[in-house]
């Protein structure tokens, strides 16, 4: 028999040869077992039927829900501006389709689902925080994410950028108050560079870690030149959640990708993850790496809901 001192000694120098591939896949298959969705990927499917949505999502394997909005809580101009933009998509209602809140708290539990994180326009939060944090809250949500900035005139300089760094500590505190957390979603205008810098950097620099981290989707980030593994590798700790989907081919901007119709003529270029040129698997461990948390498929506008829902999942469980 062994003695237990020379048992201890010979399983370490073995473990110190393994693979570290081995440990880490180990690791990955631990910390990112719950795959979530942004409903965006599927708002006609959701905007029909949000309860039957939800259902089939959970019955495919997905945990986590990211809604967008407007809600019943956001500001006026939000939900006028997105009467028009809903008629085009072919969506009816606002995010939670007629039901209150403590309806979808309830069908999420019914489901096994969870909400960790939603979407709400910088104008909500400028106009109507209070409800609103009062209202995720409820919900069970901690993660607030800014998914653009919309008022184009408000992002031409870094200086703009500097004053929305400023403006998002300051709203993150007041989220701080309520257990909620600022987040910043990349649309890929952060890229352009001014005296060596970006105005991603002035973001990541300007902010403060307590107060406001970040979502990074690696479409756009991708599209304005930009490479999600090496912001995740050289910023630990502020990525906190992902946006995932694949791209057809190489994807850019054909300007600054400052205007809607650069990120309209990329939408047919996206595809189901795994299914196009990204190194998925690369920007995920990397991610895991630096500290996230939760990782979405968001295949804005999937002209194939379900086959794209039961695709990306049959993908991810391999990630």
């Amino acid at each position: 028999m062994i003695p237990r001192r020379r048992f201890i000694q010979l399983a370490g120098t073995t473990l110190a040869a393994l693979p570290m591939s081995g440990i880490l896949a180990q690791t990955l298959t631990e910390q990112k077992k719950h795959w979530g969705i942004q409903l965006f990927t599927i708002p006609q499917m959701a905007s029909k039927d949000i309860k039957g949505t939800l259902k089939t999502v959970s019955e495919i394997g997905y945990k986590e829900i990211e809604f967008f909005g407007p809600y019943e809580f956001s500001a006026t101009e939000t939900k006028e501006s997105w009467k028009g933009i809903a008629g085009q998509l072919g969506i009816q209602g606002n995010a939670f389709y007629g039901y209150s809140i403590a309806d979808i708290k309830s069908i999420l539990k019914d489901y096994g689902l969870t909400t960790p994180s939603v979407h709400m326009d910088l104008a909500t939060m400028r106009t109507n925080l209070k409800p609103a944090m009062e209202a995720l809250r409820q919900l069970g949500t901690r993660y607030v994410a800014v998914p653009a900035l919309n008022n184009v005139e408000e992002r031409k300089t870094l200086d703009h950028f500097k004053k929305l760094a400023e403006e998002f500590n300051q709203i993150g505190k007041k989220m701080a108050d309520h257990g909620l957390t600022f987040v910043y979603h990349n649309h890929g205008y952060e890229h352009w560079t001014e005296n060596g810098q970006t105005p991603m950097e002035v973001l990541l620099k300007n902010t403060d870690p307590k107060y406001v981290v970040f979502e990074l989707d690696i479409f756009w980030m991708t599209a304005g030149g930009a490479s999600p593994i090496e912001f995740l590798k050289n910023n630990p700790g502020r990525f906190k959640l992902l946006h995932i989907k694949d791209a057809k081919e190489p994807v850019r901007f054909a300007g600054d990708g400052s205007t809607p119709d650069q990120w309209i003529t990329l939408f047919p270029k996206m595809a189901d993850p795994g299914t196009g040129v990204f190194d998925i698997k690369g920007i995920v461990t990397q991610a895991i790496k630096s500290g996230a948390e939760h990782f979405y498929l968001e295949r804005d506008l999937t002209p194939t809901p379900v086959e794209t829902l039961k695709n990306s999942f049959e993908y991810f469980k391999g990630v």
